[in-house]
This record gives C-alpha cells, sequence and structure tokens, in this order.
C-alpha cells in the first residue's frame, strides 16, 4: 500500500502532467507498445474530435496518414528501453492541436549507432522541395534499400510530401548504447 508522501507525489505528477498537456494543447498522449491495435483506437479517437472541430476532410486524411506513418515507425524501429534486452516496440505518441495546425509527435529508444545515419536522412529530406521528395520517393521505391527492419526511409519522405512542412527532430543521449530520437509533424489546418 502507498504511504501518503507517495500518495501525495502521485497526485501531484498526475496535475503537474495534466497543467503542462493542457498548456501544450495536447489531446492524445500514450506512452507503450505500439500495435495494430492502439494505432486504430488513436485513428478512432482523433477522427471523433476532428469532426467535432469540424476541420476539413483533408485536414482530416493528412493527420491520420502521418499518425499510422508515426506510429509504424515505432513499432517497426524502437529498441527496448535501456533497463530490457528485447525489442519492445515501445515509445510515445502525442498528438496537440493548436488554432493553426496538428502536430504528432513520437519519441522512442534507438541505438547510438544509427543516430547518424538516421540524422543524415531526416536532414537531406528537409533541404528538399516538393519535386525533390517526389523525385526522392520515387528513386527509393525503385532503388531504396531495405533494411533488416522493413524500412527503406519511405515513411519519413511521405510525411513531408503529405505535410508540405519540415520534420522536426532530436537525439537525446541516454547512455552509451542507446539515445531517444523524437520526431514531430505538422499538419496545417488551414484549408488550402
Amino acid at each position: 500500500m502507498a504511504s501518503m508522501k507517495e500518495h501525495k507525489e502521485s497526485l501531484d505528477f498526475v496535475y503537474d502532467f495534466y497543467v503542462k498537456m493542457k498548456r501544450n494543447k495536447i489531446n492524445l498522449a500514450y506512452e507503450g507498445e505500439i500495435t495494430h491495435q492502439i494505432t486504430k483506437a488513436f485513428t478512432s479517437l482523433t477522427e471523433t474530435n476532428m469532426v467535432r472541430e469540424e476541420d476539413a476532410s483533408s485536414v482530416q486524411k493528412k493527420v491520420f496518414h502521418v499518425m499510422v506513418e508515426c506510429l509504424q515507425n515505432i513499432s517497426k524501429h524502437s529498441e527496448g528501453s535501456p533497463n530490457t534486452s528485447a525489442k519492445d516496440g515501445r515509445g510515445i505518441f502525442m498528438v496537440s492541436k493548436g488554432d493553426t495546425e496538428y502536430n504528432v509527435t513520437t519519441g522512442n529508444i534507438i541505438k547510438n549507432e544509427n543516430v547518424d545515419k538516421l540524422r543524415g536522412i531526416l536532414e537531406n529530406i528537409n533541404k528538399l522541395d516538393k519535386d525533390g521528395l517526389n523525385k526522392l520517393y520515387k528513386q527509393q521505391m525503385r532503388e531504396g534499400h531495405i533494411s533488416d527492419r522493413g524500412g527503406a526511409g519511405l515513411g519519413f519522405i511521405d510525411i513531408a510530401r503529405k505535410t508540405g512542412e519540415k520534420l522536426l527532430f532530436s537525439f537525446l543521449k541516454i547512455d552509451s548504447t542507446n539515445s531517444f530520437f523524437v520526431l514531430t509533424s505538422t499538419i496545417s489546418r488551414i484549408k488550402e
């Protein structure tokens, strides 16, 4: 049974988390294993919220597409946490809604040995305009090297193509083996 001090600390944490979510306009936050069922649940929850907000169907489709791509990235490429030895497909997933945009943010653990390659891929994607992204996407479809986990960077390219926005990313070194990779994708709520 939790002590009064532990209970108070827990309450403080929950309230602080609530305040931070409201301040950052986070509508959905999840930490855990990413499965197909979780992906379906998130898209359903987000759809309900977007219909209530009367967002355009084109915006809804872009948000769903980005959500699925980001969740698949975690599912395929997340490493086990430093406290476990197995790959567990775990990560964090958040959707926030501002006045003019949605942000989909994911975070997961990756091996330090993969950071430079991933950073290079993302920096290259961010340098390209719409035509460059389309060319890169087609090139990767034709000749892309599929990793042992099934990716060729197509998901990141596709997110940039669909959103028309730069990918925001960072890597936080956890220890000598692992880093925490955070990716934020922005989808405009303004009708085009």
